[in-house]
């Protein structure tokens, strides 16, 4: 039987070996590394890729959302779940964004721990079900619609909800959990949880366009005023026709970025 090859990452030794120990009771894992950090813990899959990265969100040098998307982009098929503490919502949208598969609360007992795990590897994502909260449904409507702003503004695509997706994200603003928002949209539960993946999904698409844009601004800081974050607003972006003026050193560079070692 081949086994799930997991690596593990988190700062206190004693939460490690609780997790390698639970683990290790399961015939079909096999806990393929351990490390302090994530930095440590990205090396250990860049030599030997697993199938699940269990890193730590709150690692002092590289965060747990910061790594899952270095590790997204060059090893697609890794599953990463994260151990998070207490968190706001804007963390967990940024960790959602990121890519990552699910999340776990160090808390989380072993018979949770190994189901988020098998889940994962057989391509759920439980990281769905955190959309499914009021706070973090508002945060994704407003988030697409600041990046239907810089699409026009930029000229390029980036994804959007449907208007399904974006009447389900409507609904769940609302509040009453999927039972009530299920109930007034007239639709199975497992259909509101299929249309969550693929926002989701966009949300991570947008996510890594956004971030090679941001990595264009930084390489061309003559050519686009302002910055992607922090409260700038649409008219600081670069229009359609100065976009087209530097067309050519952009797509260099997005393709030296996807190139590139992390």
């Amino acid at each position: 039987m081949e086994k799930i090859k997991v690596i593990l990452s988190y700062p206190q030794v004693i939460f490690r070996e609780g997790i390698h120990f639970v683990l290790s009771g399961e015939e079909d894992f096999e806990v393929a590394g351990e490390a302090a950090g994530n930095r440590e813990a990205f090396e250990l899959i860049e030599a030997n890729p697993p199938d699940i990265a269990i890193l730590s969100q709150n690692d002092g040098k590289v965060s747990g959302a910061e790594m899952t998307r270095r590790i997204k982009r060059i090893y697609p098929s890794v599953g990463v779940v994260l151990i998070t503490g207490q968190q706001d919502s804007e963390s967990v949208f940024n960790s959602l964004t990121s890519g990552v598969s699910a999340h776990l609360t160090p808390d989380a007992g072993p018979d949770r721990l190994v189901a988020v795990i098998r889940d994962v590897t057989q391509g759920r994502l439980p990281a769905v079900e955190e959309l499914l909260t009021p706070a973090l449904a508002a945060r994704t409507l407003a988030d697409f619609q600041d990046l239907a702003t810089l699409s026009e503004r930029l000229g390029i695509t980036m994804a959007q909800p449907s208007p399904k997706e974006a009447e389900i994200l409507n609904s769940i603003v609302s509040g009453g959990g999927i039972g009530p928002v299920a109930a007034r949209l007239n639709l199975a539960e497992e259909i509101v949880r299929n249309h969550l993946r693929i926002i989701l999904q966009k949300l991570v698409a947008n996510d890594r366009v956004r971030v090679l844009i941001t990595e264009v601004q930084r390489s061309l800081p003559s050519l686009i005023p302002g910055g992607l974050h922090g409260g700038v607003g649409p008219q600081e972006y670069l229009t359609r026709a100065e976009f087209i003026e530097f067309k050519g050193s952009l797509m260099v560079r997005l393709k030296s970025l996807v190139n590139e070692n992390p």
